[in-house]
This record gives C-alpha cells, sequence and structure tokens, in this order.
C-alpha cells in the first residue's frame, strides 16, 4: 500500500509540475512587476511605479533602464517569470521584433502609447545657443557627405567644427554626445534629423526611389572618428558631462531638459526650440511617440498588472494634467488617450498587420 501511495504522489506532483512548465511559470514565482526597455521612457515609468508602490497593497515594480533595443531583446524572449512583463520603448517595436517574440511564445502582446516627447540637441547655458538645421546635423553626424567638389558623389566626413558645417554657426569642433545603436532614441534621431536633413540635398532625396538600402546607408549611419560619442542609456550621464564640457551637445529626450533647465539649453533645430508646446502641436521637427509593451498572458499571473496598468493610463497619470506632465510628458490628445486606455482595459492585443 505504500508502494502505490508513493507511485500516485509522484505522479501527481509530475502531472503538477508539467502543467507549470507548459505556460511558462514553474520554475519560481515572483511577487513584483518586472520592467525593462527605454531610458527615455525610464522616468516616466518609475514616477507612475512609486506613486503605485505607495498607494497600493502591492510591490513597487522593479524597472531596468536598457534601451529600447535591449528591452524589446529581453521582453520577447519567452513567457514566464524569468522574462519581463512590460518593456518599455521610445519607438514603436519593429517588424522583426514582433515576429520573434510570436516564435518564443509571446503570443499576444499589448501596445500602449503613453505621449510625446521631443529629440533635444542640447548644451551648456554657459555656451552659445545653436540654431541648427536637419541637414546641419546631417552634415555634421554622417559617416559619409555629399563631396563639395564633384556632384552626386560621397567622401568620408571632412567636417572638424560646426562653422566648416554651416558658417553661422559657432567655430567649436564638432563633438556630440548621444545614445548608442541599441537606443530608440538614436533610432529616432537618425530617421527625424538625419534623414531629415539628407532629403534637403536633391540627388539623395531621389536615391530614395531608386535604391533604398544605398538611402538609408546614407542617411541613418553616424560618423565614428570621434566626432560623436557614445554615451551609453544613461542620460543623466550625458547631462553631467554637457555641465562639464561646455562645448559639446547632447541628444536626448526633452524630459532630460525639463528636469535640467537650469543648466541646459535646448538648440534650435529649423528655427524651433524644443518647448512643450512646439512638441504637442507638431511644428518641432524632432518629435516622436513614446510607447510600452505588455505580455498578455502575465497580466493575471504577477500581482498588481492590472491595477499597474490601469494607474499608468489614468488621466491623474497622463492627462493634460496629470504628474506626468511635470516630468516632462507631452499628452496625447484626450480622444487618443482614451483610445489606449480602453485597448488596456480590454487587453487587446495587438497584430503584425499593425506594423
Amino acid at each position: 500500500m505504500k508502494k502505490v501511495c508513493i507511485a500516485v504522489f509522484a505522479l501527481v506532483f509530475c502531472w503538477v509540475l508539467g502543467l507549470g512548465l507548459g505556460n511558462g511559470f514553474a520554475s519560481s514565482s515572483r511577487d513584483y512587476i518586472s520592467i525593462v526597455g527605454s531610458s527615455t521612457v525610464y522616468p516616466f515609468a518609475t514616477v507612475v511605479a512609486e506613486r503605485f508602490g505607495k498607494s497600493t497593497s502591492f510591490k513597487t515594480p522593479k524597472i531596468e533602464s536598457t534601451g529600447s533595443g535591449g528591452g524589446h531583446k529581453l521582453f520577447g524572449a519567452g513567457v514566464g517569470v524569468q522574462f519581463p512583463d512590460i518593456t518599455n520603448s521610445s519607438r514603436r517595436i519593429k517588424k522583426s521584433e514582433f515576429e520573434k517574440a510570436m516564435k518564443n511564445g509571446v503570443k499576444e502582446i499589448v501596445e500602449v502609447k503613453i505621449g510625446y516627447d521631443g529629440i533635444v540637441i542640447a548644451n551648456s547655458k554657459s555656451a552659445p545657443s545653436f540654431k541648427l538645421t536637419r541637414k546641419d546635423l546631417f552634415l555634421a553626424l554622417a559617416k559619409d557627405v555629399p563631396s563639395a567638389n564633384v556632384a552626386g558623389k560621397l567622401v568620408p566626413n571632412p567636417y572638424k567644427t560646426w562653422k566648416e558645417v554651416n558658417s553661422t554657426l559657432p567655430d567649436i569642433k564638432i563633438e556630440v554626445l548621444g545614445p548608442p545603436p541599441t537606443s530608440g532614441t538614436r533610432d529616432a534621431f537618425v530617421e527625424l534629423a538625419m534623414e531629415g536633413g539628407a532629403k534637403k540635398i536633391a540627388w539623395i532625396k531621389a536615391l530614395k526611389k531608386t535604391d533604398k538600402n544605398a538611402y538609408k546607408a546614407i542617411c541613418h549611419t553616424i560618423r565614428e572618428d570621434g566626432a560623436y560619442i557614445e554615451a551609453g542609456e544613461n542620460d543623466n550621464l550625458i547631462v553631467q558631462k554637457l555641465s562639464a564640457n561646455p562645448n559639446a551637445l547632447g541628444i536626448f529626450g526633452f524630459s532630460f531638459l525639463d528636469q535640467n533647465g537650469d543648466k541646459l539649453q535646448g538648440s534650435f533645430v529649423d528655427g524651433v526650440q524644443p518647448k512643450f508646446e512646439a512638441i504637442a502641436d507638431g511644428s518641432y521637427p524632432v518629435s516622436r511617440p513614446l510607447f510600452f509593451y505588455v505580455k498578455k498572458a502575465h497580466v493575471n499571473t504577477i500581482p498588481g498588472m492590472q491595477a499597474f496598468l490601469a494607474e499608468f493610463t489614468s488621466d491623474r497619470a497622463w492627462g493634460d494634467e496629470g504628474y506626468l506632465t511635470d516630468k516632462g510628458l507631452i499628452p496625447m490628445p484626450e480622444a487618443e488617450r482614451k483610445l489606449f486606455h480602453e485597448a488596456v482595459k480590454n487587453l487587446k492585443p495587438m497584430s503584425l498587420s499593425d506594423l
């Protein structure tokens, strides 16, 4: 009889373990929300997480600033407590990232746009302010630029100073601190600023129709000769370095400029300063939406997920007068907020056709 009981127990144990392994939650339990991703969205998510931790019975979510690309890689690696529940992103998820997540068993992903942000090119207030164009940014930072002598030909970037790029700019060395390739801010900057500037050159603009790959390589490849310095995923580090080096410029999200307005100033881009109102009305040319992505399979498994999502998408957080605007978030119009609030409430997953 004893042997029969032991055998039955073993069978039941294996069956329970098997059920757990099947849904990815057997290896351990987790009583807090795990969030990774964008350094730009990080300060917004942190404020929501801290308020959530103080005002509910749930633990404060743990947030890692890994960059948008790094976040999507971690988020899309699988389902289960060993994988993050949410990833922040300062750009929309890429089709390749979505497909890889699906392949790894992350079958239902809820997309949440949280608001808008401007990418600023800033420097110390102790230095002269810059009035740049997107064309200036392309010519200063692209790996290869049009030859000054031969039409339609590219040459390795010869520009050493801003004055060489544009005679109206200061005669100081080009030195720009910016995010690495894993950053959504870097992706958005090369697309909005550098490509926007490259398109001002007629033959490069025409190349988009005849050779899209060559066009993208010209517009999106940043020089590697020291003029552009990758400063990692920590935007606060860029802010500190700009204070120490008045000749350098830095690239980061508007919220970091907004929080450090006593030390830093934003450059004009195509005649428009990076101000809250200019980003909100679309007149500032280097602005973009911000997102986070939710793993639907985790919502009813990880404690506090539904309550955290409800807090983040509440008007008290992301509304016109919400506490996230104090951190520099540019709110979405009311109709758009309602749309994404409903998507979160109903946990409506996105599909490949959305991308």
